[in-house]
This record gives structure tokens, sequence and C-alpha cells, in this order.
């Protein structure tokens, strides 16, 4: 990949930030957006910008296109069976809150969900509140001192009531790549299904959630290079056909009376409202966009940042990295001696570069390591090895000052 070509479809990497030149090492949180899809976006507003799935007119036959275009497009991209198993949702969050609030609806007084300590705390709280309505039991997976989780626990946590797995294939944090198909095939021998929050590796890795086999997977269009308030909830056609809507509303119906409503076939009878139909079909552009480099090439890119980062890292004196475990995904968090990871990244800031500070939604995961926060550098396709040099040299520059 010439990486020089791809940087000057970022405009905003031109940016200076307090005088110094950008450098955005918080891809994990957000990805910056190629002119590409900013472009798809700009169109669908000029062009084709008329609500969806309801008209006879043009426009809102062209918009419906657009949108059933990228569904497609995302059945190929996770290797989905069918169309019907394709809904959108704003993000990943709102991916699981659906299957929490709606596959809740089908647990009871006893039933046990299995989570991992590493969850976001997207994928902790919806279980939660459903824990609280139904008075279920959640069970935490354990992991080690590197951040790999500990598979013998998992599977001894299996009885008679667990109803439900959730977890992540990527941490956001450690950057640990689970077993998640392995996960997912001893829950199946307990006829227990599986949600896999994939936020963390759509962007990073080929997902084929037939190979995989997991029930549901939940992605974000903002963290794959597309727009914000875009996501993707995979769901095997039997769970989906047999859960109750997680909202009402105009599309997701057949036929309402004041007495009864009946539902929309999937997948709209999860897609209640007017959709983003105008980041949906830039999300298309995004993964046009993913697919043209290469999602190999765009891991194999990050591998060697990742690489030469810890590696310069480490010959920092105190540096601590959190998740050292082989074949983990492009992030670094850690601590400097015990400078707090606010001052560092408000210092490192000031230096033009652009990380992560805190407990990075997953509170659980940093009481795990006794620590409030860390310092996460995450990358993507157009950061180069010179920025990684120029972050390491920042870091050591903040560390002398304390």
């Amino acid at each position: 990949m010439n990486i020089d070509e791809i940087r000057g479809e970022y405009p905003i990497l031109n940016r200076e930030v307090a005088g110094k030149p950008l450098i955005y090492l918080d891809n994990a949180a957000t990805s910056q957006t190629p002119r590409c899809v900013v472009e798809a976006i700009n169109e669908m507003y000029y062009r084709y910008k008329a609500n969806v799935h309801r008209g006879v007119h043009t426009l809102s036959q062209e918009a419906t296109d657009h949108v059933e275009a990228t569904r497609e497009h995302v059945r190929q991209f996770i290797n989905a069976a069918s169309t019907q198993e394709v809904i959108f949702t704003r993000g990943t969050t709102e991916s699981i809150n659906l299957v929490a609030a709606s596959f809740g609806e089908m647990l009871y007084n006893g039933d046990e969900i299995i989570l991992t300590v590493m969850e976001h705390h997207s994928n902790i709280v919806p279980w939660q509140l459903v824990g609280h309505r139904k008075r279920i039991r959640i069970r935490v997976v354990p992991i080690s001192d590197e951040g790999q989780l500990d598979l013998e626990a998992y599977e001894d946590m299996f009885t008679d009531n667990t109803r439900f797995v959730a977890i992540t294939h990527v941490s956001n944090v450690l950057g640990t790549v689970n077993p998640v198909k392995q996960m997912i095939e001893i829950a199946h021998k307990h006829d227990v299904p599986v949600l896999i929050d994939g936020a963390q590796a759509a962007p990073h890795m080929q997902i084929d959630v037939q190979d995989l086999d997991c029930d549901f997977y939940a992605l974000s269009s903002h963290k794959m290079y597309g727009p914000a308030g875009v996501g993707v909830l995979y769901g095997k056609q039997h769970w989906l056909e047999g859960m109750e809507p997680y909202q009402g509303g105009g599309e997701m119906i057949g036929r309402v009376t004041f007495e009864r409503t009946t539902f929309a076939d999937l997948p709209f009878k999860f897609e209640a409202g007017t959709p983003d139909f105008v980041g949906i079909s830039a999300f298309g552009a995004a993964l046009d966009y993913i697919e043209r480099l290469g999602i190999d090439n765009i891991a194999s890119h990050e591998h060697e940042l990742l690489e030469h980062a810890t590696t310069e890292l480490m010959q920092i004196d105190g540096m601590r990295i959190f998740g050292t475990v082989p074949g983990k995904s492009s992030v670094i968090s850690f601590l400097v001696r015990d400078i707090s990871s606010y001052d560092m990244g408000l210092l490192l800031d000031k230096l033009g570069v652009a990380v992560r500070t805190g407990h990075h939604c997953t509170q659980p995961l940093m009481d795990r390591y006794g620590v409030n926060g860390t310092v996460r550098a995450s990358f993507a396709v157009y950061n180069t090895l010179d920025e990684v040099d120029r972050f390491v040299s920042a870091v050591k520059r903040v560390a002398s000052m304390f």
C-alpha cells in the first residue's frame, strides 16, 4: 500500500494541534473518514435525500436502493446467509441493547449469562438492566495478568441455568483477540447462544459469521472509516424471528389496529422509524474502501506499527503495557511510573498527539489491574512509522517532566 497516497484521502491529517502536526492515535474510539465516504454522504444529500421504503416516487426508490445495496454489501462483508439477518442500528451499543432487551424477554429468575472481565460497558450495563428486571445472574470469565481469558474457567461456568454468552472479539484496552470460535463451540455444546461484540475486530480482520457460527454479531461504522451513527446487528434468522421487537413505530409493522399489531418481516421488524439512510449508504462506501485496500493489508500494516511502537515504548523507564498476549490487535494501553493517564494524555495533546485516556468504558478491567485508567494509542491504516517514532519521543518528553 502507498501510505502517502492513503493519507491524502484524509484532509484532517494535515491539521496542526497546539502548533504541532497532528498524530491521530485514537482510532479504537473512532477512525477518521476518507474523502470517498464524505463524498458519498454529500451525494446522498444532494441527489437522493428522501425517506426510504415508503415512497413510490423516484427519489424514495433510489434512496431505498442505496440502503438495500449496503445491506447486501454488509451481508457479503461478514458472510451472513441472508440480508434478513442484517439489521441496521445506530452502532454496536444499540445492537447489543437490542439483543439484551429482546432476547432478555425470554430469560427468567435464576437464569445465568456469561460475560468476561474485559467487556466494554456496552456489553455489561444492558445485561445488568435485564438482570434487575428478570433477576438473572451474571457470571464473569477471569483473565491472566497478560490479558488472556481463562478458558477452563469459562467452560466450568456452564450450568443447567446458563442461557446466554456475550463476549468481545477483541479487547478495546488490551488488544487481546479472543478465541471466540472455540468459545462459541463450547457454548453450543450446552445449547447456549452467543453474541460477539465485534466493534474492535471488524476494522482489522476478516469476519465470517457463518464460520464462527455465532448467533449474533455487532459492529460499528465509525470505527471502520465510515460515518458515525450507523451500526449493524447480525443475527441468525431463527433467533430474530423468535424475538420481540426492541422498538415500535413506523416501518416495522405489518398491520396496526388499536387492538393488535402484527410486525414486518425481517430485517424491518427491528428497524423502527426513519433510519439514517444517508449514513447507511455512506457505510457502503466505507466497506468499498476497506475492500479496495484489502483487510489483510490493513492488518499487516497495523501490526508493523504495533510491533515497532511496543519495542520503542518498552525502552522507557517505568513503562507498563497492559495486554501482552501474542497476536494482539493494534492497541497499546500503558502507564509510565505513577504518572496519571490524564496528565500524560493532556501533555501529549500539547505535542500534537491524540490518544485516549481513562478507563475506556472498562472499569471492571481497570479494577482487575488495580489502576484508575491507562493511556491508549491505537493505530489505523493511515498511521506511519514516523508518527510512531514521534509519538514515542513525545511520551519520553512527558515522562521526563515528572
